[in-house]
């Protein structure tokens, strides 16, 4: 068996607490400035340790989290959000915008389709164009 790991990359911790599904992407995000760890933006290859406070910006929603473990490889979903703590006011933050984003309208509806031949000259008159 091998030793338990003290620290891992951060893009590799990310990938595997499932915050991203590739490494990539990971990579992106950290390159992107969108994650920063203790309060500082970070690089890719920063060594993340129990107790480092990780922000990330995703979407349209922000994670704040503490790193609870570090793993260098990606398990189950169970395994992955032992990884880390979300702090209350996250998670407060996150269902409040959830909440913001579920109220706004979805789609815009384009009424009856094309105009006809009667708006289209009441279009131009309007414009000035006649």
């Amino acid at each position: 068996m091998s030793e338990p790991v003290e620290s891992v990359r951060l893009d590799k911790w990310l990938w595997a607490a499932r915050f991203f599904k590739t490494r990539g992407l990971a990579a992106e995000a950290i390159d992107g400035g969108k994650v920063d760890v203790n309060g500082e933006r970070a690089k890719r290859a920063r060594h993340l340790l129990r107790g480092d406070r990780v922000s990330m910006r995703l979407g349209m929603y922000e994670w704040h989290v503490i790193v609870r473990g570090v793993s260098e490889r990606r398990g189950p979903a169970p395994e992955a959000q032992q990884l880390y703590e979300e702090t209350a006011e996250s998670s407060a933050q996150r269902a409040a915008r959830k909440v913001q984003l579920d109220s706004m309208p979805q789609h815009f509806a384009f009424g009856e389709g094309r105009p006809t031949k009667h708006d289209r000259k009441a279009l131009r008159r309007l414009k000035g164009d006649y």
